[in-house]
């Protein structure tokens, strides 16, 4: 007999850090050392029946038990083949591929609950499931046989197969079934006499199925509390949500147990890989503070509860895209496949937040025993300094290790490519994923690649800004990677904005935000965008400015009157109580100063400070920009829009401090639009009517020459101020947007 092959270090590595089959020793004695194609085998009386396959030598029929090949190349698992199917398509040879229907065994190690696993297990007895997959048939790794315990101690009094034999690693006990997700067990067996073959296979899962325990017990009705009533609007509901938050259920993800011990593996360069040692804190003492004294005011309850951070209790005006992230997730766990999920929206729209809710429920189910487990990592690409540690993110969400990019990577290749009976669906939440857009699109790739792998059960939800980015970013093998499973969040109505907002004020007892402010709010923000957190931002700075003139009013009010109560005196101070009481709420007047607020730059500060000539001088570039559609005027050109806006704007200032009579030539060079002594066609002076009633704009000059060294305009200086070219130095819409709601600014077309 040759001697033991003793494993690598590559395989101890990767037996450590996968698990869960049986000892295999020698992989290739049955098979053969050529890979041969593989045949089907036909049933003499009905030849289109396919009863087994061949490779080379090697045989497999229906009904057999056979070993197939796990990630470790020392270990295997087991499974009973049920049905031969081949692919409809050709790969790139021309050939199809050979699959097989697999019915599982289970390991002892692979059951995951230790509460309630048996522990009279022995160390070569496996556990029949109710669970079918099916596998390539390049998977196989040779038979296997399974027995009773009387008939195993029969052939091995010893208890044990003699390491010599070729049996070795190939003989089992099955005398139990079970179901791995709830830990329930049948009642005990002799496997001669409830297996014999292909044709009692049917009434063996019907029997591990009766008695054990289902992982769904809400298959049929979802009245359990998942169902669509509970975040559907019924005909008599006003204010739908979605479902509220069962936070005592609301668990982490299971992960596997962390190491915290390096530990060093060789690949197959031979270079040293140090698994990296888990981060540890030292715990800090805390103090609990009681609501009562941080909110003690309902200004600062409302502000904590409208901060964009603060988590509601229910998620209002998202129940549609709920049920849609809700059912496709279900799907996929349920059958354990992979997916592909794009969700796109512009910023503010709930997206991630909806995606969360919808995970928060499906955990809930699990804890309940009413869903499959799933892993749930979240990957942000805008807290990864590297697109690249996505890979390290996900290796240790499913196996608890801290390993390096790179060979993170290699390690999920290998785990996603690999058929295995036991892997729990993970869903990964990709969210801000053009941040995650490498040069090669490597990082894309990679994760829209995995769910498409038979074996991967990878789910992974996309979320992004835009709608378009796979068309426009991404190549396309990548966007059809991605699939037609794609759900847009629009922007929200100020309806649905008025409804968040109210929400989120319901536990505030006092009255602090007027109605009619909340609508205001609301229209401003989805005229422009539909962004809550916008609005929530805006309604609590506004919720600040009416909490700190409630405070001026009322020192104002602790100090001694200055007149007398007279009759006279009552009723100023009726009004005086009056305005008082109005300040302290947030009326329309403090959403627009938080507007103001929110919206100014220092640009626009300084623009709505220039005098009155400045902004008329940029009203008319932009007139001039607009109509020309050409960057650069020339001054003559913008000093003559200035006078023709001049006469039309019908603005008091414009017409009393810039429009003045032309009665004498002039020569200040101010006076850029100056019109003195305009000459006739004949080539005499004009009369001296129309030379009194003439327009000149004042102040053009200085105020061209101000604006080019704050540098909002370009101006070319030239002997000849009216040849000069002048162009435009800063954005037309922070111009416009600055000036669209000043008061002096009025009829000047910066709203248009």
């Amino acid at each position: 007999m040759p001697p033991k092959r003793k494993r690598t270090a590559l395989e101890t590595a990767r037996h450590y850090l996968s698990g869960g089959g049986v000892l295999r020793e020698d992989s290739d004695d049955e098979l053969g050392l050529e890979d041969h194609p593989w045949e089907w085998l036909y049933s003499p009386t009905t030849p289109s029946t396919i009863t087994g396959a061949r490779m080379g030598n090697f045989e497999v029929h229906l009904g057999d038990i056979v070993l197939l090949k796990s990630p470790v190349p020392s270990e295997a698992w087991v499974a009973i083949l049920y049905e031969f199917s081949e692919d409809e398509e050709e790969d790139e040879d021309g050939e199809r591929e050979k699959r097989a229907t697999m019915m599982w065994f289970s390991s002892e190690k692979e059951i995951r609950k230790s509460a309630k696993k048996r522990t009279d297990a022995g160390g070569n007895e496996l556990y029949l499931t109710a669970n079918f997959d099916e596998n390539p048939l390049v998977t196989i790794n040779g038979k296997a046989t399974v027995l009773s315990e009387e008939e195993f101690t029969r052939r091995f009094p010893g208890g044990k197969v003699p390491r010599q034999s070729r049996e070795f690693g190939k003989v089992f006990v099955c005398k139990r079934g079970v179901n791995v997700r709830t830990t329930t067990y049948t009642e005990e067996w002799r496997w001669e006499d409830v297996f014999r073959g292909r044709e009692s296979m049917d009434g063996l899962v019907e029997m591990v199925e009766k008695q054990t325990v289902k992982t769904r017990k809400r298959k049929a009705g979802k009245e359990k509390g998942y169902g669509e009533d509970e975040f559907v609007a019924g005909d008599g509901e006003e204010d739908p949500k979605t479902p509220r938050k069962k936070r005592k259920l609301a668990a982490d993800t299971p992960t596997s147990k962390k190491q915290l011990t390096p530990r060093k593996f060789a690949t197959p360069t031979g270079r040293k890989i140090v698994t990296k040692k888990a981060l540890e804190f030292t715990p800090l003492g805390t103090r609990v503070l009681s609501p009562a004294q941080m909110q003690a005011s309902p200004y600062q309850l409302a502000r904590s509860t409208l901060h964009v951070s603060a988590v509601p209790h229910a998620l209002p005006c998202r129940e549609s895209e709920f049920e849609m992230v809700h059912s496709h997730l279900e799907a996929a766990i349920t059958a354990g496949t992979g997916a592909c999920i794009y969700i796109s929206g512009t910023p503010g729209t709930g997206k991630t937040a909806t995606v969360r809710e919808v995970v928060a429920s499906l955990q809930a189910a699990v804890v309940e025993e009413q869903l499959d487990d799933f892993y749930f990592v979240e990957i942000n690409g805008m807290k990864v300094t590297d697109p690249h540690q996505s890979y390290s993110l996900l290796w240790e969400a499913l196996k608890g290790d801290r390993v390096s990019s790179s060979h993170a990577l290699d390690l999920l290749e290998r785990e996603f490519s690999t058929p295995s009976p036991r892997r729990v669906p993970c869903v990964v939440l990709m969210d801000e994923l053009d941040q995650l857009v490498t040069r090669n699109q490597g990082v894309m790739y990679n994760f829209f690649n995995w769910p498409q792998l038979r074996h991967s059960r990878l789910i992974v939800l996309a979320v992004a800004n835009t709608m378009d980015l796979p068309e426009r970013t991404l190549s396309n093998k990548i966007s059809s990677r991605l699939g037609l499973t794609r759900i847009t969040f629009p922007g929200y109505t100020h309806t649905q904005l008025m409804a968040i907002i109210q929400s989120r004020l319901e536990g505030v007892g006092q009255v602090i935000v007027d109605p009619d402010a909340v609508q205001f709010a609301s229209r401003k923000v989805a005229a422009v965008s539909g962004d809550a957190r916008r609005a929530l931002d805006m309604c609590r700075r506004a919720v600040e400015i009416a909490e700190q003139e409630s405070l001026t009013d009322t020192g104002k009010e602790n100090q001694a009157p200055d007149t007398p109560s007279k009759t006279p005196g009552r009723q100023k101070d009726v009004a005086a109580t009056a305005l008082a009481a109005k300040k302290g709420v947030v009326t329309i007047a403090t959403i627009k100063r938080a507007i103001n607020e929110a919206t100014s730059t220092p640009l626009a500060a300084h623009l709505r400070s220039l005098p009155l000539a400045s902004k008329l001088f940029l009203a008319a570039l932009l007139a001039r920009l607009r109509r020309t559609g050409i960057t650069e005027s020339t001054l003559a050109d913008v000093v003559d829009e200035a006078r023709r806006m001049g006469v039309m704007s019908q603005s008091k200032p414009i017409e009393e401090y810039l429009l003045t009579p032309a009665a004498t030539p002039t020569h200040n060079p101010d006076d850029l639009g100056a019109v003195a002594n305009t000459p006739s066609k004949r080539g005499k002076p004009a009369a001296k009517k129309e030379r009194d009633t003439a327009a000149r704009v004042l102040g053009l000059g200085c105020a061209a020459q101000e604006l080019a060294e704050a540098g909002i305009v370009g101006l070319e200086i030239r002997h000849g101020d009216r040849v000069g070219r002048i162009r435009l130095g800063v954005s037309e819409e922070d111009v416009r947007a600055a000036l669209r709601e000043d008061e002096e600014s009025r009829g000047l077309g910066f709203g248009s």
